[in-house]
């Protein structure tokens, strides 16, 4: 079985490079950017199998990148990776589909089972937030 191929999105420098050391253990990390607009863009060229992306980035945050992909009929499948834990905020990102919602601070235990379950087309929630 091929490895799940993943598309980074997160602006902090240290916290790009534990995610992607996460990913890297069971994923192939095609790129890494730091921005929405970025990630818009390497989404349409890669074409990876599931977006991992943070929710506050500079330009457009990580809901506007994937609502901007969904306007445009690609149908990404998306982890957020996020210190949002606010209900509606989690709502928000679950209403574009069968995504994952994890939290960083549980990103050692929940991101590659997260993206396992993106790149099955089902949902994934992190343990420590409530039922939306």
């Amino acid at each position: 079985m091929s490895r799940v191929r993943v598309l980074l999105a997160e602006d902090g420098w240290a916290m790009s490079r534990e995610l992607g050391a996460i990913l890297a253990q069971d994923c192939e990390v095609v790129a890494t950017v730091n921005d929405g607009l970025a990630l818009v863009r390497m989404a349409r060229e890669m074409h990876p199998d599931v977006l991992v992306t943070d929710i506050s980035m500079p330009g457009i945050t990580g809901l506007q990148a994937v609502e901007s992909l969904i306007e445009e009929g690609y149908a990404p499948r998306v982890v957020f990776v996020t210190v949002h834990a606010e209900p509606q905020v989690v709502r928000h990102a679950l209403s574009l589909g069968q995504c994952g919602y994890v939290l960083k601070a549980d990103a050692v235990e929940d991101l590659l089972p997260a993206v396992h379950a993106a790149a099955a087309g089902q949902r994934y929630l992190s343990a420590s937030i409530p039922p939306p």
